[in-house]
């Protein structure tokens, strides 16, 4: 079974077509929603093929792959034996290729050293190359080491600037950069050092032949920092960057092409088991205007369960997903402020009899959330031994109110305070919703203080959050055609402070976002209740969003495109 796009591939996010919620109950006029009519671009069209050749070729690549698998590892651990320095080459380069998680104990066996010796050895340890230290100290950050920013000091002076001399040495300003986004609150020198590196990469690219393989990986790293990318986007630019000099990059390219292959098989059964089950569901034919999407919708399961191993729990994490987008439109587009209100009662109570005064497409989803939601928790209590019904119904019902709660503020014409704005914005972002599933159908850790956590919405899950919901306000501020009261934080910022440009605006969002990576960065680097998986899940999900939000003059996501064409149907190079 191949899967092809139609020719109008990739929808939006659809633009608030009345100014509030108000004017939606007094009249509906589906002449005004054809840009929802037209979203339908992320849905799935299936052609018929003969899967025999498929499955051979990929078994055929499979064979080789275990065979490739081994050789590197015996590399890896010449390799690593004899240089540390080359050792943390081959780990950038096996995580930049997407395929570090078949080295996941060598490299954490590696790594570990590399933090032992950084702690024993008092300081002299990381030498004098600027570009080594950066490379080890964002490789032990990533992995959970918690190295302190002070390794960057004998490289500042007094004032906390770094020495203008280092700008000659673009690999170590390549690094240094790298290395930034890796902070923590309260860590001025990481700041610095992006401040610093930032412009000195950018001045150097206006120096550089731009067809050259340097300045190729300077641009990138300046667009797609890799600790803010996801390398499964990102794995053939690493490809295309470098030439194969060294014997062990040549072989880590060869598993990287055929993992590559192999992964693209998978994706597509993948997403062929969510089209079966989005068109039986019939949603699509009850809510016509609404969002049709089901790729997209897998596209965020994919980025949170990376691992090949969770291949149904990212079928099963695109269900609920799913249905956060069709009740939003539900919210945003079809329903009136009394018919919203019943709804989120139906949905707090919970009771499939309790709907009766509903419109019909409001019990379709019910119904199917209902359903959904008893049988996610049937698989997980089958395979995890603990039922997590409790927990889904109130991350339901928290979502449906906060949802209830914009609709109500869009319907009176009063914006709330930038604050109170934020704190709604971050559970109507619909994260909790996807995280909290994310963690029972992952199954690691279900005690009941992880899960008393859990339900309050805890930082490693409100941090995401909150990117996303400012990233998402980011783009609705810069369309022209909003009407000034959509609800972004922007707009309620402006409001709270008269003063404020909307550039000064901007600013403080982008603060904003910068303060809640700093927070995940604290909840990934000095651990937390949560298996690293989860954790992992939560940091991928953030990784996601400004790809899923950088929107075009169009409202179109051709960044967004152009990634996933290329993950679906592309051959690695």
């Amino acid at each position: 079974m191949a899967l092809h796009f139609k020719t109008c591939i990739f929808s939006f996010k659809p633009h608030q077509i009345m100014t509030t919620k108000a004017q939606l109950s007094q009249s509906f006029n589906p002449a005004k929603l054809d840009s929802l009519h037209i979203a339908n671009k992320w849905n799935i069209v299936q052609e018929e093929r003969s899967s025999a050749l498929f499955t051979k070729t990929g078994d055929l690549i499979s064979i080789n792959h275990s065979d490739k698998l081994e050789v590197v590892k015996n590399e890896f651990m010449n390799t690593v034996g004899e240089n540390s320095l080359r050792g943390l080459y081959m780990i950038d380069a096996m995580q930049r290729l997407n395929i570090d998680y078949h080295f996941q104990e060598e490299i954490e066996e590696f790594l570990r050293r590399q933090y032992v010796n950084s702690t024993t050895i008092a300081g002299g340890y990381y030498g004098d190359d600027i570009h080594e230290i950066a490379l080890r100290f964002r490789l032990l950050r990533q992995q959970g080491f918690f190295v302190p920013e002070e390794v960057f000091h004998k490289f500042t002076n007094k004032e906390g600037k770094f020495n203008q001399k280092l700008g000659e040495n673009i690999k170590g300003m390549v690094e240094l950069y790298e290395a930034s986004p890796l902070g923590i609150a309260g860590e001025d020198t990481l700041a610095e050092a992006g401040e610093f590196s930032g412009p000195v990469l950018k001045e150097k690219l206006d120096c550089i032949d731009i067809h050259n393989l340097e300045a190729k990986f300077v641009k990138r790293t300046l667009e797609q920092p890799f600790h803010k990318s996801l390398p499964m986007f990102t794995a053939r630019n690493f490809f295309g960057d470098f030439d194969a000099t060294n014997t062990w990059l040549g072989s880590l390219k060869e598993v990287a092409k055929m993992d590559f292959s192999l992964l693209q098989c998978m994706y597509h059964r993948e997403i062929t088991q969510i089209s079966n089950w989005w068109t039986g569901l019939g949603l699509a034919n009850e809510l016509m205007y609404a969002r049709n999407q089901p790729l997209k919708w897998y596209i965020w399961s994919l980025a949170c369960f990376t691992d090949p191993t969770l291949s149904e729990e990212r079928v099963e994490l695109t269900k609920p997903i799913s249905l956060i987008y069709i009740i939003d439109d539900i919210f945003d587009v079809y329903g009136t402020l009394d018919e919203l209100t019943l709804f989120t009662e139906a949905v707090c109570r919970w009771d499939i009899t309790a709907i009766e005064q509903l419109p019909d497409y409001m019990k379709a989803c019910f119904g199917v959330l209902y359903n959904l939601t008893n049988e996610i928790s049937s698989k997980v209590y089958q395979k995890h031994g603990w039922n997590p019904i409790d927990s889904l119904q109130h991350a339901w019902k928290s979502l449906c109110k906060a949802f209830l709660v914009e609709a109500k503020w869009f319907a009176s014409g009063n914006l709330p305070s930038a604050e109170e704005y934020l704190k709604n914005g971050i559970v109507s972002s619909g994260v909790h919703i996807v995280m909290v599933h994310a963690f029972f159908l992952l199954g690691h850790g279900l005690t009941e203080e992880n899960i008393k956590i859990i339900d309050r919405n805890p930082d490693i899950i409100s941090s995401p959050a909150t990117i996303l919901r400012l990233w998402d306000d980011l783009g609705n501020a810069e369309d022209e055609n909003q009407q000034g009261n959509d609800g972004s934080y922007v707009n309620c910022l402006m409001m709270d402070h008269p003063h404020y440009t909307t550039r000064t605006a901007r600013k403080r969002v982008m603060s904003k976002i910068s303060d809640a990576w700093k927070s995940l960065n604290q909840e990934c680097l000095f651990g937390n209740h949560f298996h690293s998986t989860f954790t992992k899940a939560s940091l991928n999900l953030a990784r996601m969003v400004p790809l899923m939000y950088s929107y075009d003059d169009k409202q179109s996501l051709p960044g967004l495109e152009e990634q996933v064409k290329s993950l679906l149907y592309d051959d690695f190079l």
